[in-house]
């Protein structure tokens, strides 16, 4: 399988100054690259003297005494436009025209950075003409114009006349500095072990056509805004296949020494569903490793960080359900999804895709994830390790009880269900799996079990009382499904259509 390797445009809004401006995406196997709009010195001398730093004392009137215009999200740098002889201190009264480097949200830090300010500048002689520069970068071209600036005319030398219908202007002498605006990487996220998110943060409300990429560090892109749901799904897309191959392929090679099979893992939300109030949804780590189901805080990276889980659930004691799947009504579009012919669409902002995982005593968690293929496969990853694990262990014992005698219930992948007295061991009776006809709990401890006679055709009913009762009925449906798949391949294909997927 290939890496995804995807470039183009893309809008990075930031939530503190709510300002939106263009950026240039990159996407390797291992990296996503994004890169914003800056001014570089093509060619001459660009002396350093050019580059102050000076300090404004607020004055009680009249602010800092300057103007200022341009910023990122118009695609040039910021510039200060005007200077007020009266309200400025003479050290910086002489520029006529300087550029310095606040980046997006400069009004909002000046306004707010108390009496005294102190800021880098760098003087060019023609601003005007400057602010009018051309985009050098090569290979790339986007339409600016949802963003554009009223000091920005592209097409225009930095030498140029303002008006574009002017002649040519003079040539510059050798040593004058000429700039041009290019693409330069900004930020460079590892993808490794990263993890994506729609959704605003702690909640579950789901931003449209928007989604935020974290490396493992912590590091975020910001939110990446797209124009299509399309775009912005084949995007997270992308990423997402980049992020799940890296996670599988570093694999501690520990582990792999020990033939621990690490079947699936990666990030999913937990939701505060039928947790404790005012609790907001977090994000976890989850593994399937050999006989456990992992959930962790931060992503095991060593062999030791396995014994660091927040908690372990043995994988044929627990239960794997999927809530809702939005585009259950379309069975063929869903068999497509399964089988990789058919990308996953965006979902409706009120419909959330999840799971639960159901274990003993009536706990559960449960987890949202930001793609139908993520829910595909985290189900089907669960039921290929459950299997895996349910033949390697062969049987499983609990102690119980009936009538007051204690009791040995074992099921056997091989023979089936057989129940024997504690002490000796003796067998009591003993039935397959397919005389299994059905089952009725209390929800509490009291189970009962009614099989089909295989000489009278009778149904035969056993009562007992298991401590864990949970745990109990989870096994028996984890070693019926792994010998049902045992016996037809095709089983584990079937359970993922969408009649799993309606509400229950």
């Amino acid at each position: 399988k290939h890496a995804a390797t995807k470039s183009g445009i893309a809008l990075l809004y930031n939530e503190e100054t709510n300002n939106t401006y263009d950026v240039c995406l990159k996407l390797t196997k291992g990296v996503l690259t994004i890169q914003k709009l800056d001014v570089v010195c093509t060619s001459g001398s660009e002396s350093q003297v050019n580059h102050r730093t000076v300090v404004l004392r607020r004055q009680a009137t009249g602010g800092l005494g300057l103007s200022i215009k341009g910023g990122a999200e118009h695609n040039v740098p910021v510039v200060i436009s005007k200077i007020f002889k009266d309200q400025i201190g003479k050290e910086i009264f002489y520029l006529t025209t300087v550029i310095h480097h606040i980046d997006l949200g400069s009004v909002h830090l000046l306004r707010t950075a108390g009496d005294e300010v102190t800021i880098t500048v760098r003087y060019l002689r023609e601003v005007p003409s400057f602010l009018k520069l051309p985009l050098g970068s090569p290979g790339l071209s986007t339409d600016h114009s949802r963003v554009s600036s009223p000091l920005f005319d592209s097409g225009v030398h930095l030498n140029g006349n303002g008006n574009n219908t002017a002649p040519s202007p003079p040539s510059p002498s050798a040593n004058e500095p000429k700039y041009e605006k290019r693409w330069l990487d900004a930020v460079s996220l590892p993808l490794l072990m990263a993890r994506v998110s729609r959704y605003k943060a702690g909640t579950d409300k789901l931003r449209s056509n928007c989604f935020e990429v974290f490396a493992l560090d912590g590091a975020s892109t910001n939110i990446l805004q797209f124009c299509t749901a399309a775009e912005s799904t084949d995007w997270l897309q992308a990423i997402s296949s980049n992020i799940s191959d890296l996670t599988q392929e570093n694999v501690s090679p520990s582990l792999k020494y020990l033939r621990l099979l690490v079947v699936h893992m990666g990030w999913s939300c937990e939701s505060p569903e039928g947790g404790p109030a005012g609790l907001s949804a977090t994000f976890k780590f989850l593994a399937l490793r050999g006989p456990y189901f992992y959930i962790f805080r931060s992503p095991p990276i060593s062999a030791a960080d396995w014994g660091q889980a927040e908690t372990t659930y043995n994988l044929y004691e627990v239960l794997f359900k999927v809530h809702k799947l939005w585009l259950a009504e379309d069975c063929w579009l869903q068999a497509r999804l399964y089988l990789g012919l058919e990308h996953s669409p965006e979902q409706q902002d009120n419909e959330s895709l999840c799971f639960s995982i159901l274990v003993g005593h009536g706990q559960s968690h449960t987890f949202r994830v930001e793609l139908a293929t993520d829910l595909a496969v985290w189900e089907k990853s669960f039921q290929r390790a459950v299997s895996l694990e349910v033949q390697r262990i062969r049987s499983k014992s609990y102690m119980c009880s009936s009538q007051g005698n204690v009791l040995c219930f074992t099921i056997d992948f091989g023979s089936g269900f057989t129940c024997s007295e504690g002490p000796s061991k003796t067998v009591l009776w003993r039935y397959k799996f397919s005389q299994l006809k059905g089952s009725s709990d209390d929800g509490k401890t009291r189970v009962k079990l009614l099989f089909k006679n295989a000489e009278s055709k009778q149904i035969e009913m056993k009562e007992l009382e298991f401590a864990n009762l949970t745990a109990v009925l989870h096994c028996i449906h984890s070693f019926i499904a792994a010998k049902v798949a045992s016996m037809d391949p095709l089983f584990m294909c079937s359970q993922s259509f969408p009649g799993n997927y309606m509400n229950s």
